[in-house]
């Protein structure tokens, strides 16, 4: 069968406030349809959750028969050769891998986030790295509320996830995991996913080549959060007054950046807005307390040809080369943030030359054809993939005997 002639269905649940996940799965899907793919969707919208009663949203997060029964007609309607699925959580629910295997259709899951051990998604707890509920059920998680501060609320999910790892869902209905990253890959792992069935597939961005233009600024692109390390970049840059900030985004930390010379709010900007200010940046600043995933805004810098200056921690320890493609400092630590802005401010060519080098790694890792070319072997990897348990015993003592 021709590359060209796998055809897709994209299953996505858009969250309330659009991020990396969203226009990852939009761009994805906008992919294969240039490369002559048929991508059909099949898409929620997790604002629909604000109408539904605590005990409906509590059901559909276990599983959503609205999941099993319209995915089911697609699946029937279409005839996709493979699902690849972004985020499930809550309204579409693992009830999509039922339904894929009950249809003979091999699944794909992106692991955007740590959300199959980690309630908050994040291996985040008060500001500190956590990882008290890796390989284990999260009962730890529903103690202290991980969810959304709300013990209930963090009980339904524990439950949801305690339900499938039981019925062997994670590991029996998905064909092929994909982790951005070896770092994110081998905590997925240390999860409890099968080894054999994650692999590893980088974000990609589309951008024309970068234009030159004078690199004078610092900036910082995302959501103005605590484990975005806000309050680093806040404290660094108190400490280098001589530093041009421009900070791109809002949320719930924004007072933070509050009183600080040298510091413009850009607020929320158009993709397009994004790239003209990474074009002219000396450096993006990525200061995560977090275990970043996979970053976007750092793939979007190295396309622009602009280095990173970014937390020495998971993924971004081994993303951002140090003194190659960007500079890296000590999570939480401003002093060392601090020094590392200073130094970049000081070596104007030096940075210019670490961007050049990041650009030929966006170029090498991350481009849209690279990326292409490993998604379909992924695909390839799941549909060759014949013997995938159908656990039918376990899925019926879920399911419900009357349609």
């Amino acid at each position: 069968m021709p590359a060209s002639s796998l055809n897709v269905l994209a299953v996505h649940a858009a969250y309330q406030q659009r991020g990396g996940e969203d226009a990852v799965a939009e761009s994805e899907i906008a992919l294969l349809r240039a490369h002559g793919h048929r991508v059909d969707t099949y898409q929620r919208d997790n604002a629909e959750a604000d109408s539904l009663s605590a005990v409906d949203l509590a059901m559909s997060t276990v599983w959503s028969r609205r999941t099993e029964r319209e995915v089911s007609a697609l699946i029937e309607a279409r005839r996709p050769d493979v699902i690849h699925a972004h985020n499930t959580f809550p309204l579409i629910s693992p009830s999509l891998y039922w339904v894929a295997a009950r249809h003979g259709i091999p699944v794909v899951q992106t692991l955007h986030n740590f959300r199959l051990g980690c309630l908050n998604a994040f291996l985040l707890r008060e500001g500190r790295n956590c990882e008290d509920c890796v390989g284990r059920l999260p009962w730890r998680g529903v103690v202290h509320g991980c969810y959304r501060g709300s013990r209930p609320v963090s009980a339904v999910l524990a439950g949801s996830l305690a339900v499938h790892r039981g019925l062997g869902t994670f590991n029996r209905k998905v064909a092929r995991y994909i982790a951005l990253n070896d770092f994110t890959r081998q905590k997925f792992i240390e999860m409890g996913l099968p080894a054999g069935r994650v692999v590893v597939k980088p974000n990609f961005i589309d951008f024309p080549e970068p234009t030159p233009q004078r690199r004078d600024n610092f900036l910082f692109v995302g959501r103005l959060s605590l484990e975005k390390g806000i309050t680093t970049l806040a404290a660094a840059h108190a400490l280098t007054p001589d530093v041009h900030l421009r900070v791109a985004g809002d949320g719930p930390e924004r007072a933070t950046l509050n009183d600080l010379e040298r510091v413009e709010r850009l607020g929320l900007l158009s993709p397009d807005l994004v790239r003209e200010e990474m074009n002219r940046a000396a450096a993006v600043v990525i200061p995560s307390i977090w275990y970043e995933n996979f970053p976007r805004t750092l793939v979007e810098a190295f396309a622009c040809a602009t280095p990173v200056i970014a937390s020495r921690i998971g993924a971004l320890a081994t993303l951002v080369e140090d003194g190659r493609t960007g500079l890296l400092f000590e999570p939480g630590n401003a002093q060392d943030l601090s020094a590392k802005l200073a130094w970049a401010h000081a070596h104007p060519q030096r940075m210019a030359a670490m961007g050049q080098a990041a650009r030929q790694r966006y170029l090498a890792d991350y481009s849209p054809e690279v990326n292409y070319r490993r998604l379909i072997e992924i695909y390839r990897e799941a549909i060759d993939e014949k013997d995938l348990p159908q656990a039918a015993g376990a899925r019926r003592s879920l399911e419900p005997e009357a349609r």
